[in-house]
């Protein structure tokens, strides 16, 4: 059983699933993600029977080299966007990812984002390494309004921690727990555009896809209050670049705090790395030393049990 393992968390985190991966006897090929699509072709020439990925660029092009030993991809984490997923369900390759193990690590590390913005962290950590004492003045957000595009396990998580700090949550999704909602007084949109006239902070937690690319642009940057926040831990591509930046420099916006980018590692000269109302962390919103072995444990174990043909999966794809 050859395999290609590539996720750089699951690698340089401990926990057990070390050990339960070295027992299983696999021929493993260990390459730091997220990788290209010219690499995965490269690595096609070597044959492998399974994938456990990231995000890397998983074409159809990759596909097809490496059929026919290719046999089974488990995805570490939940985003599927980097890969063909019509490809593999027409090729018959299962695609297993790891729902349920990383909402509470991601909605905290976006209240972190948010605090840091807000309360004005960064410049001012940066002034007192500098030896200086400069004091400006941060907001509260109890009473602000948080708009959460999603009410999946991250967006409820997102509304809870809201709640606790005495915002005023709103929210649109197809997906809607009325418990939830109603617990927690979510104001439920059924438009975007009624979201953003609503919020002073849009923080989005919904998958990429052809109808959320660029769901936060300009149009409806527009509709919210001067001097906003936004915060991005799902993908680069649910914002438009430009149109976030354009916000920041005119005011509308106050801050933009990222997890994600639309290239990862991005480029030096990146236009968002030096923008001074912008945070930007290196994709660590699910890396924890809880959530990876959680989320290692869950790839790892779909994959086996895939392997085996028994036991419980998650496959993303319909062909299991």
């Amino acid at each position: 059983m050859k395999v290609l393992l590539t996720t750089c968390s699951y690698q340089d985190t401990p926990g057990p699933h070390h050990e339960l991966m070295e027992s299983q006897g696999w021929d493993i090929t260990r390459e730091r993600g997220p990788l290209s699509e010219a690499r995965m072709l490269e690595l096609a020439e070597e044959g492998f029977d399974a994938f456990l990925c990231g995000d890397d660029a998983i074409t159809r092009a990759v596909l097809e080299k490496c059929l026919p030993k290719l046999k089974i991809i488990s995805k570490y984490g939940i985003g599927l966007d980097k890969m063909d997923i019509p490809a593999t369900k027409e090729l018959g390759i299962p695609v297993l990812f790891t729902p349920g193990v990383n909402h509470d690590t991601v909605a905290e590390h976006t209240f972190a984002l948010l605090l840091a913005l807000t309360k004005g962290l960064y410049p001012a950590i940066k002034a007192t390494k500098a030896g200086k004492w400069t004091r400006e003045t941060g907001y509260e957000l109890y009473a602000k309004r948080i708009g959460l595009i999603g009410l999946g396990r991250i967006g409820q998580e997102m509304a809870k921690r809201a709640t606790a700090f005495g915002m005023e949550v709103h929210a649109f999704g197809n997906y809607w727990p009325e418990e939830i909602a109603e617990e927690y007084r979510i104001t439920r949109h059924h438009d975007l555009n009624t979201l953003f006239e609503a919020s002073e902070i849009i923080s989005p937690h919904t998958k990429l896809t052809a109808d959320t690319h660029e769901c936060v642009n300009a149009a409806r940057l527009n509709l919210m209050p001067d001097n906003s926040w936004l915060l991005n831990t799902g993908r680069g591509e649910l914002i438009n670049q430009a149109d976030v930046i354009a916000a920041l420099d005119s005011g509308k916006l106050a801050g933009y705090g990222t997890d994600v980018l639309d290239e990862e590692p991005p480029a030096a000269d990146h236009p968002l790395l030096r923008h001074p109302k912008v945070i930007v962390t290196p994709h660590i919103g699910s890396r924890t030393f809880e959530s990876v072995p959680r989320q290692a444990m869950k790839s790892l174990t779909n994959l086996i049990n895939a392997i085996k043909g028994e036991g419980e999966t998650n496959c993303a794809n319909g062909v299991i």
